[in-house]
């Protein structure tokens, strides 16, 4: 890869939501930057789950996952959302592949907490698969689902799902990129006085995680910025329902929330 990529979360919540990321994903490309990009899928998955009379539970910001869920989360997250997001780049003049982190043997991980049901912890990400798409010309548009590790256990070889915010650490982490955005529908992380906390290095940011001022989506999304940090220079948590927000952070505009190792 000429370049490293940079990792771009689109948080479940925001898709739908008539912003510019994906306009502002094509203007990178055009531009000659390499972009890697995570969708969720949440609003959009808890809406077909309760047309199935299934109620979503979320668990510090996981969705509990039991089997008819899961089958639920990966009709929608391959089927519906990661395709209809190719479609929309490629109308507005990109190039993107729609995977998912199964494609390829991308990602592979093991049920960590049962209480959350068919829901992975990564083991192991293989980074070829990107790195083909990406040398290829196309930005790898990925779901965030990966293969249950062969152990011998009950659900070994089969689906697992993952947090996006988690893949996208992770896949960050893996293809030492240059920087990981957080497109999400909050203007930042927050204080407990609701302030947005424009700077952040990593012992703030466990302090915060650890002490309880961080609650709900925000957890994984923190967390995901401090695996990426083992490898990545910067982590940026902005909000991706304001115009040209994913231009402006790029180009060092943003108004977010900006983590680094240490000031």
């Amino acid at each position: 890869m000429s370049s490293p990529p940079i990792v771009v979360k689109i948080g479940g919540s925001t898709l739908g939501s008539h912003d510019t990321s994906l306009k502002d994903l094509v203007t990178l490309q055009k531009q000659g930057l390499n972009v890697v990009v995570i969708h969720g899928g949440g609003n959009i998955i808890s809406d077909w789950m309760q047309r199935q009379g299934i109620p979503p539970r979320f668990v510090d910001g996981l969705r509990v996952t039991d089997a008819p869920s899961l089958d639920i989360v990966v009709a929608v997250l391959t089927g519906l959302i990661n395709k209809d997001l190719v479609c929309l780049l490629h109308q507005l003049g990109g190039q993107a592949i729609g995977i998912s982190g199964i494609d390829g043997g991308m990602l592979e991980a093991h049920i960590a907490n049962p209480e959350l049901g068919f829901v992975g912890e990564i083991t192991r990400v293989n980074p070829k698969p990107i790195q083909t798409i990406i040398r290829s010309g196309f930005i790898p548009m990925i779901a965030p689902l990966a293969m249950h590790q062969h152990d011998g256990s009950p659900h070994a070889g089969k689906p697992l799902n993952i947090n996006g915010d988690t893949v996208a650490g992770e896949v960050a982490r893996a293809i030492n990129a240059e920087r990981i955005i957080f497109l999400t529908d909050v203007a930042g992380v927050m204080d407990g006085n609701g302030r947005v906390l424009n700077n952040l290095d990593q012992r703030r940011a466990n302090i915060l995680r650890q002490s309880g001022v961080i609650r709900g989506g925000m957890i994984p999304k923190l967390e995901a910025c401090l695996i990426a940090l083992e490898n990545v220079p910067q982590a940026e948590i902005i909000d991706g329902t304001q115009p040209e927000a994913l231009l402006n952070c790029v180009q060092g505009n943003s108004t977010g929330t900006k983590i680094v190792r240490s000031f």
